[in-house]
């Protein structure tokens, strides 16, 4: 053993921090161990959290040692801070990693100190981050309106149904962000004002509705928060809901209250799938309490309807059913088709 290995000893001190995180925000443990530390190191020159290291008085030098010559830099007990991004400098970790095991180095102490954490939904930034640049530099994206994607999130959702019911949690997870990025898209053309959602944009002017120039994804997130507090007074404010039957009215007299709608056809997308129509629609009258007749004439369209009424009524969702149902007649086909090969 070398005198430098005899001598070697004090303390490495990974520092990771969080692009998510508001630069500057670091947890008390790392400030007290950068103010501590005999020497702070940082290979990045543009770490984000340098200026404000600087400012509140912790020297950074830039530099980016090797394993060893960082061991040796500890030699008398000194304190060494290594100033990492996000999981830390690989090389240095792996390098490090290679010294304690072989036995031929007295190795200083280790540690790991997350200096920011990322908070639940952090990765959404990302999300945000990739979109607004992917719609200033694809050729595709760039072009891209409201009318032009909307295809893709009807698409996107029967996928996501298809993976609920196919119990496929992998498969779950990614329909799940295939959704997410339409929402995430849309509201990035959005943020760009009318004219870049639409060429049509201002033809539904006059509908008595407020109208609503540019906004963002922040924008989305804060009317569906804004809603969801004002739709559950049992978890926010002071009403109480013992069941779901509870909630339910809850829900109902909240939602009647934001939208003061004039019929009970008010709200309900004509663009939907026909057998989820009729039974929205059937929902719609059940829960008003009105008795309307099935209206009169012949053809498989009246039958589906009363079919889909009789499947509202027990509680059954009709698009679920057929889909059920055809899925067992794809896999007919499927045998018919082995038993002739």
């Amino acid at each position: 053993m070398n005198a430098t290995s005899e001598t070697a000893a004090g303390r490495i001190v990974l520092l990771t921090t969080s692009h998510r995180v508001a630069p500057g925000l670091l947890s008390w443990p790392a400030w007290q161990t950068l103010r501590a530390a005999d020497r702070v190191l940082c290979a990045d020159a543009a770490h984000v959290q340098l200026p404000y290291l600087r400012e509140a008085g912790v020297e950074v030098a830039r530099e980016a040692p090797l394993a060893r010559e960082l061991v040796d830099r500890c030699a008398g007990g000194r304190t060494v801070v290594v100033v990492a991004t996000g999981e830390g400098d690989r090389k240095l970790t792996d390098g490090l990693a290679a010294l304690a095991g072989s036995g031929r180095v007295a190795m200083p102490e280790l540690e790991l100190l997350p200096a920011s954490y990322d908070l639940p939904g952090a990765r959404l930034l990302d999300l945000v981050q990739v979109m607004d640049q992917i719609r200033a530099e694809c050729p595709w994206s760039s072009r891209q309106t409201h009318k032009g994607l909307a295809q893709y999130a009807i698409e996107e959702a029967y996928e996501l149904v298809e993976a609920i019911e196919d119990g496929e949690r992998a498969e779950l997870r990614e329909e799940l962000g295939d959704v997410l990025l339409q929402v995430v898209f849309h509201a990035r053309i959005a943020q760009e004002g009318p004219a870049a959602g639409d060429a049509a944009a201002g033809e539904e002017e006059g509908d008595g509705e407020e109208e609503v120039g540019a906004f963002s994804i922040d924008d989305v997130a804060a009317g569906i928060v804004a809603k969801l507090i004002h739709r559950h007074p049992h978890v926010f404010g002071e009403e109480t809901a013992e069941t779901p039957e509870d909630v339910k009215a809850l829900w109902r007299r909240t939602k009647a209250e934001e939208k003061q709608r004039d019929s009970l056809t008010d709200g309900v997308p004509l663009g939907q799938p026909g057998l989820a129509l009729a039974a929205k629609l059937a929902s719609r009258v059940r829960t008003a309490g009105l008795d309307v007749p099935l209206p009169t004439g012949e053809g498989i369209g009246y039958r589906l309807l009363a079919l889909a009424l009789e499947a509202q009524e027990q509680g059954v969702d009709p698009e679920a059913a057929l889909r059920s149902a055809a899925r067992a007649y794809r896999d007919a086909i499927l045998a018919a088709e082995q038993g002739q090969a």
